[in-house]
């Protein structure tokens, strides 16, 4: 039954009034937002161990809401999505998609399109016209198959089958290619360059289908000069854009740089209404909305404070809320159904495959042309073949002209949908970037100290990770403490480490950061992470005999410790510093002479970096958890011309992590404002084993060679756990340094029985930073490397009284006999 638009009320009065919510305005959009939502949010949790992009979700989830899936029971249609509210949800998806476009001319660097050569162009030239001249003969064929298609007109039809075949969504590779760690890869930077070209054609091409196709059904009775005063209002608009309004939009740029902390609220209003009066105008004019708010994102500056805060400011609504909402419109207008019959389905076979020959053999052939080697070729034809959101796009304008109908617009959409969830696996299976010959390295500190015994002036090498300015303090103050006066030079990579997400910011920023696909390192530079970071550790870097870098690693956390083990790989590191999950403060309470510890938690998933780097690294790995080591606000803070002593705590029981801690107690006791002591744990009735020997030859040459300068203390092994957290609790030390024990001594085996918190530290590790303890001071857990210890064991059990030997508890293998040490 037809409903008057005009008489549907905004809000009801309540279901006590006798009114459903479900059959006014807003509580029916509420509903519609909350399903897409829910679904779409479901699926992109299933489709994540593929590594697909969120986009496969959105559109998969506007399917099954649609009359493809759901949408078949008429009940659920009529009262979830009744037709009387499409008009309603498509113009709340619209002004997402307003945005999303001014996002992506914002994403869209004109300039590095202009720098990326004759290579890139010639790529998306002929990516671009082959598929398009094979769209055209498809369309030949769909128009004498279908039954309706032959209604519209030749010219317009034409058009949108080869822009619909030869487009690569800009959005979607971008995020694959982070996904995959290839987004600076030479192959990703071409085709990141190529896709760009790509776009730009593509609106255009896009502009063009919607000048001639006019209302679709009409297109043949129009005067041929509307679609031509039509395009050349297109490119006044265009014109206009850049020379007026892109040089005002560089002068709010300026007065928004980094200068200025805060950006004024009114050039974010007036910008985002010249995405909203850009696009009126180009719908005005006759081409779609979303092409004058893409040509205005162009006209903002790029790499700027402006830029980045535009992007802070709607990204996370628009693509988190809006977007979705769009691709749930396209999937109610897309009826799998239509397609039925062999001869349909033999149609959809023959898009897809014209499709994906046109663009990866097109891309493929240009590619070896320009002397790219055959694999690489071959994956980037499959990379620029990447379809979905552009393509859902230009779909939905086609049928909203009513030049594709229902049977050929499903086509289309399962074309778009296929390629692109094909992209990752493909590309996974054929390409591995290439990496460099790794130099010999020295992979735990005893190997250095064997260097400089023999007379030989090393440089020892540390990857220091941070996650913000809170952990510079403690890692500077680290660094320093090791920082050796006599013969060890010292370099220190600092890793800046930033979540990947699916906002564009966190794109813009990958792009910038990394080369070869990895982190890369270079000179300070401008930027908000050197600006507010770096500028701590280049000043620090001027002390002399200390060589500082720094990088930042932008990934999923999911494949964090891939970078930073290749980078401790790459630069030969000797030992990689890694922050604690979790930060202690002591605060002041206002009012009251004392003060209470405030704890401040990253998240889990960084507790699962830190995880995976420990399994995985190619060194010795240090975790720092830090209770306010190295605040300058207190007198304890180690530097060249400070003689105020910073207290360090070596806790040895023994093992090859506490041997590893003992070899960083040697660097610390070279420092002149530092102050070591070693507390060591010893038994009753010492096993004699050959760990016990090892232990006894790495004290006696500490303890000789540091003898008056370092203190010792020896306990007799009682109640391990009190006498540690007694130390820790003391307050005599700012850092307690301990092995993390995976294959301990006695002592430490016997508290495999006590619940962990924190399994990943070792047992000793565990008791000190385990919550409500009172320990105030800092703690730095080592774990040795050791190619025999790769596989981390978990803490074990004493069997059998005076045994030599342990037993490893492993709930997934039950008890494996192990060795007490490993040489």
């Amino acid at each position: 039954m037809p409903v008057n638009i005009t008489s549907i009320l905004t809000s009801s009065n309540g279901v006590w009034q006798g009114d459903n919510p479900l059959d006014y305005a807003f509580p029916l959009l509420i509903v519609q937002i909350t399903l897409v939502l829910i679904v779409t949010r479901f699926l992109a949790f299933l489709f994540k161990p593929l590594r697909q992009p969120k986009v496969i979700a959105e559109i998969v989830g506007g399917i099954l809401l649609g009359p493809s899936a759901l949408g078949r029971n008429q009940s659920y249609m009529h009262r979830i999505f009744p037709s009387w509210s499409t008009p309603i949800l498509e113009s709340v998806a619209n002004i997402g998609l307003l945005f999303f476009l001014f996002l992506v001319g914002l994403e869209l660097d004109l300039n590095s399109i202009r720098r990326s050569g004759r290579r890139a162009f010639t790529i998306a030239a002929v990516g671009i016209s082959l598929p398009f001249i094979c769209g055209i003969g498809v369309a030949v064929i769909l128009r004498k198959t279908i039954d309706g298609a032959d209604k519209v007109g030749f010219a317009q039809f034409l058009v949108f089958m080869g822009v619909a075949l030869s487009i690569t969504a800009f959005p979607v590779l971008a995020r694959i290619l982070a996904e995959l760690k290839l987004l600076t890869t030479t192959i990703g930077e071409t085709a990141m360059a190529a896709a760009a070209f790509n776009d730009v054609a593509a609106w255009i091409l896009l502009a063009l289908a919607v000048a001639i196709s006019g209302d679709g059904s009409g297109g043949n009775h129009k005067s041929p000069l509307i679609s031509v005063w039509v395009l050349l209002c297109g490119v006044a608009f265009v014109i206009f854009m850049m020379v007026v309004i892109r040089p005002v939009m560089k002068r709010v740029g300026q007065r928004c740089s980094l200068e200025h902390e805060a950006v004024d609220e009114a050039y974010i209003c007036l910008t985002l209404a010249g995405v909203m009066v850009s696009g009126f105008m180009t719908d005005m004019i006759g081409i779609h909305a979303i092409f004058g708010a893409f040509v205005f994102g162009l006209t903002i500056p790029k790499g700027g404070n402006f830029a980045e805060r535009l992007i802070e400011r709607i990204e996370d609504f628009v693509l988190g809320l809006l977007l979705p909402l769009y691709f749930a419109s396209s999937g109610l207008k897309t009826d799998v159904t239509k397609i039925h019959g062999g001869e349909a389905w033999g149609l959809l076979f023959l898009v897809i495959s014209t499709a994906c020959a046109g663009k990866i053999l097109g891309t493929f052939v240009v590619a070896l042309m320009c002397m790219i080697p055959a694999r690489e070729s071959l994956t980037l034809g499959v990379l620029m073949n990447t379809k979905g959101l552009v393509e859902l796009i230009v779909l939905n304008i086609g049928k909203e002209k009513k030049v594709l109908n229902d049977e050929i617009f499903a086509i289309l959409v399962l074309m778009a949908l296929l390629t692109t969830f094909i992209t990752t696996p493909a590309v996974m299976a054929m390409y591995k970037p290439a990496r460099g010959i790794i130099a010999k390295t020295h992979r735990k500190l005893g190997d250095l100290s064997s260097a400089s015994n023999h007379g030989v002036v090393d440089e020892l090498r540390v990857l220091a990770c941070v996650h913000g300015p809170g952990n510079v303090p403690s890692i500077i103050a680290l660094i320093e403490s090791t920082r050796s006066t006599k013969k060890s030079l010292l370099k220190v990579f600092i890793m800046h480490l930033v979540e990947l997400t699916e906002r564009s910011s966190s794109i813009i920023l990958a792009r910038r950061a990394r080369k070869n696909g990895f982190p890369f390192f270079n000179r300070f530079r401008g930027g908000e992470w050197h600006d507010r970071l770096a500028g701590a550790f280049q000043a620090y870097s001027q002390l002399g005999r200390v060589t500082v870098r720094p990088t930042t690693a932008i990934s999923s956390l999911s494949t964090m410790h891939d970078d930073i083990c290749h980078v401790a790989e790459e630069k030969r590191v000797t030992m990689i510093i890694l922050p604690f999950h979790k930060q202690w403060r002591m605060m002041e309470v206002d009012g009251d002479s004392g003060s209470h510890e405030v704890s401040e938690n990253v998240g889990h998933g960084w507790r699962v970096v830190n995880q995976k780097v420990l399994k995985n690294a190619p060194c010795s790995v240090a975790v720092l958890v830090d209770r306010g080591y190295g605040n300058t606000d207190g007198p304890n803070n180690p530097g060249p011309n400070n003689t105020v002593t910073q207290r360090v705590c070596i806790v040895f029981f023994g093992g090859p992590d506490d041997r590893e801690a003992l070899e960083l107690g040697k660097k610390m006791a070279e420092h002149p404002a530092v102050k070591v002591t070693v507390v060591r744990f010893v038994e009753k009735d010492g096993l004699n084993s050959k760990s016990i020997e090892l232990d006894e030859k790495a004290m006696g040459e500490f303890r000789s060679k540091w003898d008056g300068m370092v203190e010792y203390i020896e306990k007799v092994s009682g109640n391990v756990v009190e006498e540690v957290l007694g130390t820790g609790r003391s307050g005599d030390y700012d850092l307690i340094i301990v092995g993390k024990g995976r294959f301990p001594s006695s002592m430490v085996a016997e508290l495999a029985e006590r619940q962990a918190e924190h399994a990943e530290l070792g047992p000793i590790g565990d008791v000190l930073t385990s919550s409500g303890q009172g320990v105030v001071s800092s703690v730095l857990v080592i774990q040795q490397h050791d190619v025999a210890l790769v596989d981390d064991s978990p803490v074990c059990k004493v069997h059998g009284g005076g045994s030599n030997r342990f037993i490893a508890e492993d709930s997934s293998h039950g008890e494996i006999q192990v060795q007490p040490d490993v040489v």
